[in-house]
């Protein structure tokens, strides 16, 4: 009996992390690009290689860019990936898009690196940002909400490094957490019914960024 017990035991820990493997994949990202599983839009992409950052960067460029992965179909659950832009003022938010119908139909989650370590609060207080488009612009969302989908990231990362983002996504609610804090920089409720579709590393008008470790973890 004791050995059936222990032989039942082991067989259910087995089948936790098979099912827990099976939805939550870490994105090779070289990979994805060398057998054209990334389609990007707006944007020249390159391969990087630096230690512990082995990823993408997309080049600067007017208008949005995404990389798109394909084959990936995502609702709840967590992204969780590393990003670097640079301390260049209006010229750098990089993050990740989400629920994509489309290239112009997605959420967004991005940082804004130039306004880390803003003297001025209001300018702090716009690090990180959610938008919904194409009807919820950062543009709409501050006039109608004003503080309520933008935020300031303590401990203040540094404008030039790599960040690590975590967003946590519960039906419509959004938590995003910098750099393995416990806390979240931002919480926010959806502004669209949407609730899946394509993911794609995001970068806004005239902007590049670099991207790196990406985890996708699906929830039942």
């Amino acid at each position: 009996m004791k050995t059936f017990q222990l032989l039942l035991g082991s067989a259910l820990i087995f089948l936790s992390f098979s099912v827990f493997s099976q939805t939550s994949s870490l994105i090779d990202l070289h990979t994805a690009v060398k057998t054209g599983k990334i389609r990007v839009v707006n944007r020249d992409l390159t391969l990087i290689t630096e230690k512990s950052y082995s990823g993408i960067s997309l080049s600067k460029d007017y208008g949005e860019g995404i990389a798109w992965l394909k084959d990936i179909e995502f609702s709840n659950g967590i992204l969780e990936f590393d990003v670097r832009g640079e301390d260049l003022k209006q010229h750098s938010f990089v993050g990740i898009a989400f629920h994509g119908k489309d290239d112009s139909t997605f959420d967004a989650i991005y940082l804004r690196p130039f306004q880390f370590k803003a003297k001025d609060e209001i300018l702090r207080n716009r690090s990180i940002q959610y938008i919904s488009l194409p009807h919820f612009t950062w543009q709409v969302l501050r006039e109608k909400s004003p503080g309520k989908y933008e935020h300031s990231i303590e401990p203040t990362p540094e404008p030039n490094s790599w960040v690590r983002v975590r967003i946590v996504i519960s039906n419509s609610i959004i938590s995003v957490y910098i750099n393995n804090n416990q806390a979240p920089s931002l919480t926010v409720e959806k502004a669209t019914q949407v609730n899946g579709g394509k993911v794609g590393f995001y970068v806004a008008d005239t902007s590049g960024g670099d991207f790196a470790n990406l985890t996708i973890t699906k929830s039942n």
